[in-house]
């Protein structure tokens, strides 16, 4: 694990770090190739310089974001933001249904928006995958 991720996970709280440090495991194991690094303060994952996954804590629970989440047409994925993300929150571990990521995860890799170029674009999503 990126060692920048590993100081996140381990600067959370008992049960916050138990939700990281899955989250982390199950992501790198299904995304191999993604770049993994701090992103605006948050572990996030890359395929080819574009944001896919990411986890974050919250107040209460411990976010993993999608960045083209709302495209995959999954239950347990809310809609975040006003682009395609979508989210899913956990306040516990065992919360983390491993074979829900694993499809989201895999989801990830074959659907993706642009987010790469999206200031070049002017806030303009494009479909990449």
């Amino acid at each position: 694990m990126n060692k920048e991720v590993q100081a996140y996970n381990n600067a959370q709280a008992d049960e916050d770090k138990a939700i990281c440090n899955l989250l982390a495991k199950e992501i790198n194991r299904h995304l191999p190739k993604a770049e993994n690094k701090i992103w605006h303060r948050h572990p996030v994952w890359f395929l080819d310089g574009n944001p896919v996954v990411g986890y974050s804590k919250l107040k209460g629970s411990v976010r993993l974001l999608f960045w083209s989440g709302q495209s995959f047409d999954e239950p347990g994925l809310e809609k975040e933001g006003s682009f395609k993300a979508a989210e899913a929150r956990y306040t516990a571990a065992d919360q983390v249904n491993t074979k829900d990521l694993q499809r989201w995860l895999e989801k990830s890799e074959k659907i993706q928006w642009d987010y790469k170029n999206i200031v070049k674009r002017k806030g303009v999503l494009e479909r990449l995958k």
